[in-house]
């Protein structure tokens, strides 16, 4: 009993203990909770929210694709197109066109088209190629290196072949002058079959230089005086004889009055037409064999040769030398023919007949004489 009130004592004593000390604490706690409130806050680390799944992909893909996207810059194709053409500006169809490029998987070959026209599509971009060009008969040509961007067209310009051998045949000399009197001697050696004058035209027509007047009219005259043209004078009056034509009396003063009638005709109008108009208008009288290129493009400059011709300068020009001697000697005619032949019609039917004469023979020249001419034909066959 003792021991129990023993023990409630001292229960007792701790609970008053307690209550005493109690108020003590709380004011030490609400002390230190309002020291704790007035010290600065911590820094904190900023906060980076997590990136999603999606979002970390995406980054990665975008990442992958860069790379990708320039690659693919660098392959974009490209193409390589060009006209092969003579030194005369003619197309060659048929020629053989190689591309080479870096890799043995670069090279290819086409043939050009109809208008000589070749084209190579797909071509790897960033690199650098090179064309070559042949044809039989021809010089082979091979262009510079050419760099094709990506996705680039580039057209190739100047692709010209030269005639194999092709060698001048005039010596160069000090002026213009002494390379234009070897040219006139050069022609005066221009005979078909060896015999019959060939002596205006000019069959190496690249290196061809403008006659002086001096040879204008020297090449005139010798053309009228060789004998060949005065035993075709004789020739073509005894066909005129038999064909009654002119109105020429028949015998030997009619064959006689044809010869100088055929005479006059042929004279005034190589005179006017190869020398005095070709001087006054600076133009050259002489007809320029192409030789090369399709056969529809020679036949188209043998034709168009009455019509249009080479001025002194080099450039194209009308031919108004060879339609003015034609019409001038046409006009003079009804001088000297008889009366019943004379007019309008006399005028405009030789010239026009002249016309033709003039369109047949450049085709005969353009074709068929340079086979027939020995001095041509040992040219070309070197």
């Amino acid at each position: 009993m003792q021991f129990n009130l023993n023990c409630l004592a001292a229960t007792l004593s701790a609970i008053f203990a307690l209550s005493l000390v109690s108020p003590q604490l709380s004011a030490q706690q609400s002390s230190a909770l309002r020291a704790a409130a007035s010290l600065p806050e911590a820094p904190q680390p900023p906060f980076v929210p997590a990136a999603s799944s999606e979002e970390q992909t995406t980054g990665q893909q975008s990442q992958n694709s860069q790379p990708s996207s320039s690659i693919d810059s660098q392959q974009e194709t490209g193409s390589i197109s060009g006209t092969v053409t003579d030194a005369y500006g003619d197309v060659i169809p048929g020629a053989v066109v190689s591309l080479e490029g870096l890799l043995p998987a670069d090279h290819r070959q086409a043939v050009a088209n109809d208008t000589g026209g070749f084209a190579f599509d797909g071509l790897r971009g960033n690199t650098s190629y090179r064309i070559t060009v042949s044809r039989e008969g021809f010089v082979t040509w091979t262009s510079a290196a050419i760099a094709l961007p990506p996705g680039q067209y580039v057209l190739l310009k100047g692709v010209e072949l030269k005639i194999e051998g092709e060698q001048t045949s005039v010596t160069v000399y000090g002026s213009t002058e002494q390379i234009a009197v070897e040219q006139v001697h050069i022609a005066e050696q221009q005979r078909v079959l060896g015999i019959i004058p060939n002596f205006y035209v000019v069959y190496d027509s690249k290196n061809a230089v403008p006659l002086t007047t001096k040879l204008k009219f020297k090449l005139a005259m010798r053309v009228s005086a060789d004998p060949v043209s005065i035993a075709g004078v004789l020739f073509m009056a005894g066909i005129k004889q038999a064909a009654n034509t002119p109105d020429y009396v028949q015998g030997a003063k009619g064959y006689g009055q044809r010869i100088g009638a055929i005479s006059a005709d042929s004279f005034s109008d190589i005179l006017i037409g190869g020398a005095v108009l070709p001087s006054l208008l600076h133009q050259d009288p002489r007809y320029f064999y192409q030789g090369t290129g399709t056969t529809k493009s020679r036949i188209r400059h043998a034709l168009s040769s009455p019509f249009i011709c080479r001025g002194d300068n080099g450039q194209l020009q009308p031919n108004y030398s060879s339609l003015g001697g034609d019409l001038a000697s046409s006009a003079l005619s009804n001088a000297y023919y008889p009366q019943s032949n004379r007019g309008t019609g006399l005028v405009f039917g030789n010239f026009a007949i002249g016309t033709v004469e003039r369109m047949a023979s450049s085709f005969a020249q353009e074709f068929i004489l340079p086979r027939l001419t020995p001095s041509v034909k040992r040219k070309q066959q070197q």
